[in-house]
């Protein structure tokens, strides 16, 4: 390649960008395990590390019900949680598909300055929006807070970020299981539905103390009202707290959407190199996972962030109300859109509400089967899974399609892969749709995201635990 390339840009920063270095020699399952549980120990702690020199988190909160997904933590050292690497992941895959920079993949040198030009804007990202809520008063007015604590304030928001960005690195680059990404998403979700059903904190309602976890409130109903019958359902329906059906509703998303994995498309497959040999390619519903639904709620991370920053300095401007108009939610202490595009982008707060405002959420089921269906299908073209890509690889491999000349496998992979991208990607966001209506615990999204990563991470334990006694274990 000759001339000068926007990637180029990003050279000079290479050397002062930390990087984890590729293993020397392969790593064993049961290190993996371990680098995988080390890194997981570390975000953990991260998440519980409350951010020094704040003066109050209680202000509203933007993007309360994506946290969980973003793997963020209010007040504490993973604030950020996993948008700026989602962020600048999504850019570069959308440039690099859409070729609008040169980059050659297959060059190590031009693989390197990729990586590195990801890196770079994630922590661009990262000093952009720990700048927002600091000048915004997320963790109190600027004046209060002074210069010296604001600007640490966004050093430590910006570590924390290289920190996580380092952790994704060291899982990807072979020394753990899956992506630090995958990890600590489903490891936040997991963690928050755990909570929400047998947490032992008593939570005032104005009817007295009551327990927060699902479960524990049951029984404690259970054994302090004379009234079985009402201690049902007063733990079965009860608002504002978790609840057993909200509980019921999320099992039932788990096997749904598990039942869902085993959906997929045999594409029959025979060796052009060795006689008699044959197999097949598995197109599956959810061939691009949960990446559709992660872009999404990236996307919607950031402009309800951008939306509110906005509405809080200039509530008049026509442009900003378009985008957004916030106000603080009955017996809630977080604001939430109520007009504009960012509200049509936020599910509803319940069936009840979704049937009371019946334009809002077609607006926002649309959207969601819109969005999802997009970003899947632009995920296959970005990621390498097209179906030419598809073919190249089966090509290389010396397979062909049983039946078809070599010639035409590109168009029979062309006929199948886009559609059940664009299928399956529709078909997460209206199970995420349905299940925030029926009131999982957590979101839809949420429960989503954590099935689809658990799953990946069982199906890898069962490629990588080739030992008979850990594959016996496993199976």
């Amino acid at each position: 390649m000759s001339g000068f390339r926007v990637l180029d840009v990003v050279k000079p920063f290479t050397p002062f960008l930390p990087e984890v270095a590729a293993p020397e020699t392969k790593i064993v399952f049961n290190q993996k395990l371990m680098w995988t549980a080390l890194t997981l120990l570390i975000f953990l702690v991260m998440s519980q590390m409350p951010l020094y020199g704040i003066v109050s988190s209680d202000s509203s909160d933007p993007v309360m019900w994506l946290r969980m997904m973003m793997a963020s933590n209010r007040g504490t050292l993973m604030e950020l949680g996993i948008t700026p690497i989602i962020s600048s992941g999504m850019v570069f895959q959308l440039l690099a598909g859409t070729h609008s920079i040169d980059i050659d993949l297959d060059l190590k040198t031009d693989r390197e300055l990729y990586q590195t030009a990801q890196k770079l804007l994630a922590l661009v990202i990262s000093f952009g929006q720990a700048s927002v809520m600091v000048i915004t008063g997320t963790y109190g007015p600027p004046s209060e807070l002074g210069a010296g604590i604001c600007v640490l304030l966004i050093v430590q928001l910006m570590i924390a970020g290289l920190i996580v960005i380092l952790l994704d690195e060291l899982l990807q680059k072979g020394y753990g299981l899956g992506s630090g990404i995958s990890l600590f998403i489903a490891t936040n979700i997991c963690e928050s539905i755990v909570w929400r059903a047998f947490s032992p904190t008593t939570i005032n309602t104005g009817r007295g103390p009551e327990f927060e976890g699902a479960i524990v409130a049951l029984v404690h109903l259970l054994l302090t009202w004379p009234n079985k019958q009402m201690a049902l359902r007063e733990a079965f329906y009860r608002q504002n707290l978790p609840n057993i059906m909200q509980l019921m509703s999320t099992v039932l998303v788990f096997a749904v959407v598990i039942y869902l994995q085993g959906f997929r498309v045999e594409i029959p497959v025979k060796s052009s190199r060795q006689r008699g040999m044959r197999g097949s390619y598995p197109v599956r519903l959810f061939y691009t996972s949960n990446m559709p639904i992660m872009l999404q709620s990236a996307l919607s991370s950031n402009i309800f962030m951008i939306s509110q920053a906005l509405f809080s300095r200039f509530s008049d401007n026509v442009l900003v109300r378009f985008l957004g108009i916030w106000e603080y939610a009955e017996g809630s202490g977080h604001l939430r859109a109520v007009s504009g595009i960012a509200y049509y982008m936020s599910p509803p707060l319940s069936f009840s509400d979704a049937l009371l405002q019946p334009l809002h959420t077609a607006v926002y089921f649309t959207f969601m089967l819109v969005a999802c269906a997009m970003f899947s299908k632009t995920w296959i073209e970005v990621s390498g899974s097209a179906p030419r890509d598809v073919a190249k690889q089966l090509k290389e491999q010396g397979l062909v399609m049983a039946g078809h000349r070599e010639e035409s496998m590109y168009k029979e992979l062309k006929r199948v892969i886009p559609t059940a991208a664009a299928f399956g990607g529709a078909c997460i966001g209206a199970l995420s749709v349905t299940s925030d209506l029926l009131g999982a615990l957590g979101s839809g999204t949420g429960i989503l995201m954590a099935v689809t990563i658990i799953y990946s991470y069982y199906e890898i334990a069962i490629k990588e635990g080739d030992m008979a006694g850990l594959k016996g274990m496993i199976m």
